[in-house]
């Protein structure tokens, strides 16, 4: 089967933090889990460089769009680098493949008969000499009359234009702008409600989040928008006349998915169209990116009628991550920063936690305590001192060669049947309980190494003991399949330890005679004055 795992592609004007891990995350399990299927995977995403953030950034710091973009780029592929994440392309949208790509899409999306000539309003801030898009415009929402920005508003949801707030401000200076008419091509997305709305109700499995907020923008009524705006740092717009735009940046992000895929296939010798339209598809984000996975890419593919795209399968919307309670802030320094925790603490740790205990259904929090607890708890406690102690008796008590012996029959077939279990739930997104399955099971492990009794065992019942580590030996090599996509580096030194190399999602039996090489335990304890010090630099941060 043919599979694609598309990442949302965060800003490249700052740094990430927990949150967009947390959101991102679940990609890399997905396609972790695809490729031990022996699924032909391309997991794809990469950093957005346009739009006005890098823009503002850039004249801050007095440096080019360019280098700004390039620059967090970089920190993010070091970042995903050190947490583990397989892309097989992470890419940018200033790269010159990605602006061919939307250049050619966008040229024959205007002969689709979906893509008008209008006048707009477009918000001009004198002060600050410079368009604003419509995010960049905040004031009073007329529908409820609480605080929104110039595309929506998050605390009723709807969906807005800039001249249509109260008191508009520019977010930049706080000063009023003004707005002027100015021509743009727009998407004409009302004609395309019929379609957008059986295509939302074909996909009732998805997450609640994702359901509720895609109906919603059809009952509320959708809009046209523009898919060109006056700016100067972006992709050219492929028509005469729009020399002085540029494509809007929701009009090309999104077709990363596509031209990511389309590099690849050129690599591989594959035909493009036919590997995209024979492809399962996951789109992961988080909830504040749903409309532009269920609306406006869907918008943009049905409006190119010389190819029929296959539309998004399945969207993996995370809720949001929270920090000791209160809402992640950058600008108010409220964050933890990706690089930080990445180069601090273990990625397997970083990743169980944010799994465990990440925002997949509902709203969660991270502290600094359930962070180290977990830790200490789950993925050392459990997990890791159940490795220790196995392979540790197997080295001491027999010369490091696993026993050869019968396993035990009920947790083969409990193991084999784990298999399966977990990847229904991958599968279906559902990965925080496919990732408990797991670790009940490696529970339930300990209370058979503590049940058997090997120290009592090895002294009177060589027999019964053999069993037992045999058995031990057999749930340590299959955990090490069955944790790869959630805990990869772990996995690999089990592994190593155990001299193997299996990636296949399958049951498997060690080999007779097998021996193991040095072990080494698989994660420090942290200690707990840990808590107290991250803690005192958040706070120091504000």
């Amino acid at each position: 089967m043919n599979i694609i795992i598309a990442g949302a592609w965060p800003y490249a004007n700052g740094s990430l933090h927990i949150g967009h891990i947390a959101a991102l995350l679940p990609g890399d399990v997905i396609a972790r889990y695809h490729r031990a299927k022996g699924d032909k995977v391309f997991y794809v995403s990469g950093s957005d460089c346009h739009g006005t953030p890098v823009t503002i950034r850039a004249r801050q710091e007095n440096k080019t769009p360019e280098e700004i973009s390039d620059y967090y780029h970089e920190e993010f592929e070091e970042c995903f680098r050190r947490l583990g994440f397989s892309y097989d392309l992470y890419s940018k949208t200033s790269s010159t493949e990605h602006k061919q790509f939307v250049t050619d899409f966008h040229r024959k999306l205007y002969e689709g008969g979906f893509v008008f000539e209008s006048s707009s309003q477009q918000a001009f801030c004198e002060s600050c000499n410079q368009s604003l898009p419509d995010r960049y415009v905040t004031g009073t929402c007329p529908n409820c009359g609480k605080a929104a920005r110039g595309d929506q508003c998050e605390a009723c949801g709807s969906v807005l234009e800039p001249e249509n707030l109260l008191d508009a401000k520019c977010q930049l200076c706080g000063k009023s702008p003004v707005f002027r008419p100015s021509t743009h091509l727009f998407l004409a997305i009302t004609k395309l409600k019929e379609a957008l709305n059986l295509y939302i109700e074909s996909h009732a499995d998805w997450r609640r989040n994702a359901l509720e907020l895609s109906r919603r923008y059809i009952d509320e009524g959708l809009r046209d928008r523009a898919i060109t705006r006056d700016l100067d740092w972006g992709i050219d717009v492929p028509k005469e006349g729009y020399e002085s735009k540029k494509i809007y940046i929701w009009a090309e992000n999104v077709l990363g998915y596509l031209s990511d895929c389309y590099v690849l296939c050129e690599r591989q010798g594959l035909d493009f169209t036919v590997f995209w339209n024979s492809s399962r598809q996951y789109y992961v984000h988080g909830k504040d990116n749903i409309p532009f996975h269920t609306i406006i890419l869907p918008s943009l593919l049905l409006a190119r009628k010389d190819v029929e795209f296959r539309l998004p399968d399945e969207i993996i919307s995370s809720e949001y991550l929270t920090l000791e309670g209160r809402k992640i802030s950058t600008s108010g320094n409220w964050a933890i920063w990706a690089k930080d925790i990445a180069a601090r603490y273990d990625a397997d740790s970083v990743r169980y936690f944010l799994i465990a205990n990440g925002p997949e259904k509902r709203d969660t929090d991270f502290s600094w305590r359930e962070f180290i607890n977990s830790h200490n708890g789950e993925i050392l406690g459990a997990y890791g001192n159940f490795v220790n102690r196995s392979l540790v008796f197997i080295q001491k008590y027999f010369n490091g060669q696993i026993p050869k012996a019968q396993y035990d029959t009920t947790i083969k077939q409990h193991l084999a049947e784990l298999y399966s279990n977990v990847g229904g739930l991958i599968e279906s997104g559902n990965l925080k309980e496919a990732l408990e399955t797991i670790f009940s099971f490696i529970r339930s492990a300990n209370k058979y190494f503590d049940e058997e009794q090997p120290w009592i065992s090895n002294k009177n019942n060589l027999e019964k003991c053999s069993r037992t580590l045999a058995t031990c030996a057999l749930i340590i090599a299959n955990l090490s399949v069955l944790l790869k996509p959630f805990l990869p580096f772990s996995s690999k030194k089990i592994q190593d330890m155990l001299g193997i190399d299996i990636d296949n999602w399958a049951y498997f039996e060690l080999p007779e005679e097998k021996e193991i090489t040095a072990v080494s335990i698989l994660f420090e304890r942290l200690d707990k004055k840990i808590i107290v010090e991250e803690e005192d630099k958040l706070k120091g941060g504000r």
